[in-house]
């Protein structure tokens, strides 16, 4: 590979690193071509992109898309690949669900929600986590529980209870 050529793949890496706001890198290197095409088709499915690179190719493009952090590096030993998406925990899943038959991807790492996480160990964590628009609905969820429990209480018998008490308030009033 030439020279030029290195440098075309180092910035549409650091091209894919800056579009997509989640990676995870994995090791898939003992799978056969028939667990490859079948990891691929499930990452296509899940709307992640997977893409096999070269580790120092990989280390040059972190540094351009200033995403270098030291624990990415760190990992960037052996075979590695990368999956690129828009959903935090969709890769972690798949992997997981992958790995029922296979033990293959291994988690290398993952840049999720601005953090680092280094090891395989991390996938149950990876999985678990809330995008932004489940999180914003379980906070309207929670402001909507007590505005409910107030209107349903109006409405119920403790409505017409306060309903007579402001009568019985009015009358001794005047």
């Amino acid at each position: 590979m030439t020279k030029e050529e290195k440098l075309v793949v180092i910035d549409n890496l650091a091209a894919l690193l800056n579009e997509y706001p989640h990676f995870y890198l994995t090791d898939i290197a003992t799978l056969n071509a028939e667990q490859t095409a079948a990891l691929r088709r499930k990452c296509f499915e899940s709307s992640v992109k997977l893409v096999v690179v070269k580790n120092t190719l990989l280390c040059k493009a972190l540094e351009k898309a200033e995403k270098a952090d030291a624990d990415l590096v760190k990992v960037l030993e052996g075979s590695t690949s990368i999956m690129f998406t828009e959903v935090a925990k969709a890769p972690a899943q798949l992997i997981k669900e992958f790995r029922k038959t296979s033990e293959k991807p291994v988690l290398k790492a993952a840049f999720v929600e601005g953090s680092v996480y280094v090891g395989d160990n991390q996938l149950d964590t990876l999985c678990s986590i809330k995008s932004k628009e489940e999180l914003i609905g379980d906070i309207v969820l929670l402001l909507q529980s007590p505005a409910k429990n107030v209107i349903s209480a109006l409405q119920g018998n403790a409505g017409q209870k306060i309903a007579g008490l402001v009568k019985t308030l009015e009358t001794r009033n005047n």
